[in-house]
């Protein structure tokens, strides 16, 4: 249950596609109604414009009251803490002059308005109502004192997209680029992380490796094909998400190393994790060494399976032992173990991204009170 389970006020929402937009209304964390799908129109600013509109207010009426506040994810680059949109938008052309659209919206409903990267709404719903409640809950019935307040986001589809929550707050940045697709890929020098991660990651490196190019080919069928259910090469296909973890892994090292918290991962593809997590973890637990010869691991930390029982259990049991006070018979607990967790999300990708949105837009109409 998140922080805003219980709360009565109503938040319009969107999940902003190049094809389609889909507009809905939340309340406690909770979908009111069916949401609105409208064709987006996104090579009309006008046009995308009026569609945005005509969404938010079939929203608000099936809602049946006035909402105190719009917030939902749409693509960057743009400055987020000001509403603005502009850059190269592939999938929002019209967009690229930049356009004001928070303002916008605020001036069309009379709200506030929050846009936000999709990858930190993921992380914040996650945060707040997701895998860290739930983990520390965990921890916490297990007897451990060990709780966790940051936690990395990662979302797995056709991008590669991250969000950092340090400390209960989201970690916006101060140019609104908190980004991981750019970092460059382990095995393949020159080349950006997105390329070894994404879902054409796996499209091409079966390809590669089978020598059967078909373009139709889905991650899912190619996990059938690795399952055995799909006719075509198995260890190519097991082969594609073994890689894919691997350049994940050692890309979500650097962050896990900077930021110190747990690590969730979300999206459609996280469906082949039986596949994808044994690699990714091998990288996070790599080593690296010194110019004179000694072996340190990649992270300081020890990076357990979360959703291994018995990954878990070593992770809530730690280290801890009684240490005495110096000149007293007086004991304190000293747990020297330095760990995180890696774990697949439990309510997906689409649900923490709309509790981040719900969540963040209460967060601050409480903050401005």
């Amino acid at each position: 249950m998140g922080r805003y389970a219980k709360d009565t006020r109503t938040v319009l929402t969107l999940d902003a596609g190049g094809t389609n937009m889909v507009f809905g209304a939340m309340c406690g964390e909770e979908y009111i109604g069916e949401p609105l799908t409208l064709p987006s129109r996104a090579d009309d600013l006008d046009l995308c414009l009026d569609t945005m509109v005509r969404g938010f207010r079939s929203a608000a009426e099936r809602a049946g009251g006035a909402p105190s506040a719009i917030s939902f994810a749409f693509p960057g680059p743009a400055d987020y803490p000001n509403g603005i949109i502009g850059g190269y938008l592939p999938n929002f052309p019209s967009f690229r002059d930049g356009v004001a659209l928070g303002p916008f919206l605020a001036e069309t409903f009379g709200v506030p308005v929050f846009i936000n990267n999709d990858g930190d709404l993921y992380a914040y719903g996650e945060a707040l109502g997701g895998v860290l409640p739930e983990i520390n809950r965990r921890l916490s019935e297990t007897g451990s004192a060990k709780q966790y307040r940051n936690l990395i986001g990662y979302t797995f589809g056709t991008g590669f997209g991250i969000g950092c929550v340090i400390d209960g707050k989201l970690n916006r940045g101060d140019n609104s680029c908190v980004e991981t697709f750019c970092l460059p890929h382990s095995l393949k020098p020159g080349i950006i992380v997105e390329d070894g991660v994404a879902v054409r990651a796996v499209k091409r490196v079966y390809a590669e490796r089978s020598g059967i190019d078909d373009p139709d080919l889905t991650p899912k069928d190619i996990f059938d094909i690795a399952e055995g259910k799909r006719p075509g090469n198995a260890d190519a296909a097991r082969a594609s998400f073994e890689e894919m973890g691997t350049v994940a892994g050692e890309a979500m090292a650097l962050a896990a190393q900077l930021v110190d918290g747990l690590v969730v991962i979300g999206g459609g593809i996280t469906a082949s994790a039986k596949y994808i997590l044994p690699s990714l973890l091998k990288a996070m637990r790599g080593t690296v060494r010194t110019l004179s010869g000694d072996v340190i691991g990649k992270l300081q930390m020890q990076v357990y399976n979360l959703d291994d029982p018995a990954e878990f259990a070593a992770f809530a049991r730690g280290e801890a032992r009684e240490i005495r006070i110096h000149g007293t018979e007086k004991t304190v607990t000293y747990d020297p173990q330095k760990r995180i967790g890696v774990t697949i999300s439990k309510i997906g990708a689409s649900k923490a991204i709309s509790i981040g949105a719900y969540d963040f837009a209460l967060d601050q109409l409480d903050r401005t009170r």
